[in-house]
């Protein structure tokens, strides 16, 4: 659930192309917690909240108590810039869990990503603060660019404990990582639409968060369920599975070994036949 298009950053390759200027878009709090309902009631097993930043969005705390209540477990993708002491008492709850990005162990070269002053220190102490507080954290270092200290960022991840996955992930050309280019399906891992889809905060239906071009309805037209039985989802997802199938399988990244996972490189699973899990690389690794 994509619930805010504000951030404090303006990242470089943000595929949302979120930043200070974003909004909250047409969905009240009162949508939202119709959809998780909607949700709840096609079984899914974890609603992530994502951004922008979600953390400023005024909501967020009774959204996660409402996912929480059905049973469903919580993932906040979160920048981790600034996290209010509320806020930490939201994240420590049962069934929660965080995810962010990181890219460096340089505060320059970090703050040229996310145009944020600042920002490294203030992401790398909460990261700390989450480790301490035994919160579930996920992390993706993003390869943004040449010269990027990747594997000290991955060094430097362990140093402060983290133990939960951390996955390097690639440059999506989606959003602000387009530059000039159009959004394409070779930007998709291939798992668009499987047992997983993304919702904006204009209430428009994705396959995926990445695959922002391709709306299949709204859920403040329709209910949840009309939209993943509707025709325009099902049309969508036979268009997609046709693209994926014509790829052509490349080498995977070291990273990725022998046994590529959806945050390899997306022609890692030229089929889309490759593993997806609420903890699997299939959601966005960066925001």
């Amino acid at each position: 659930m994509e619930i805010t298009g504000t951030c404090q950053l303006t990242c470089t390759h943000c595929y949302a192309d979120s930043g200070p200027s974003g909004t909250t878009g047409a969905m009240t709090v009162q949508d939202w917690a119709r959809v998780i309902d909607q949700a709840a009631g096609l079984g899914v097993g974890m609603v992530q909240f994502i951004g922008g930043e979600p953390t400023l969005h005024p909501g967020l705390p009774d959204l996660i108590a409402r996912v929480l209540r059905h049973g469903i477990r919580v993932e906040v993708f979160t920048n981790l810039v600034h996290v209010s002491p509320r806020m930490w008492e939201v994240f420590a709850q049962p069934g929660v869990q965080l995810a962010t990005s990181y890219y460096t162990d340089q505060a320059e070269q970090h703050e040229a990503i996310t145009r944020g002053r600042g920002s490294y220190g203030r992401t790398k102490a909460n990261i700390a603060t989450a480790v301490r507080r035994s919160i579930p954290l996920r992390v993706g270092v993003i390869d943004v660019h040449d010269g990027q200290r990747i594997e000290q960022a991955r060094d430097e991840l362990t140093a402060l404990g983290v133990r939960g996955e951390v996955r390097v992930d690639h440059l999506r050309g989606v959003g602000r990582g387009a530059g000039r280019r159009r959004p394409d399906v070779d930007q998709l891992c291939g798992q668009c639409a499987r047992d997983k889809v993304a919702v904006s905060p204009t209430g428009e239906v994705w396959p995926c968060v990445f695959s922002r071009w391709l709306p299949v309805g709204n859920v403040r037209r329709d209910t949840l369920a009309d939209i993943l039985t509707g025709a325009s989802m099902a049309e969508t997802t036979e268009n997609l599975a046709r693209r994926f199938a014509g790829r052509v399988r490349a080498a995977c990244d070291p990273q990725c070994g022998p046994n590529c996972g959806p945050a390899c490189h997306p022609s890692c699973w030229p089929t889309g036949a490759g593993p997806c899990g609420p903890n699997g690389g299939c959601q966005p690794n960066y925001d």
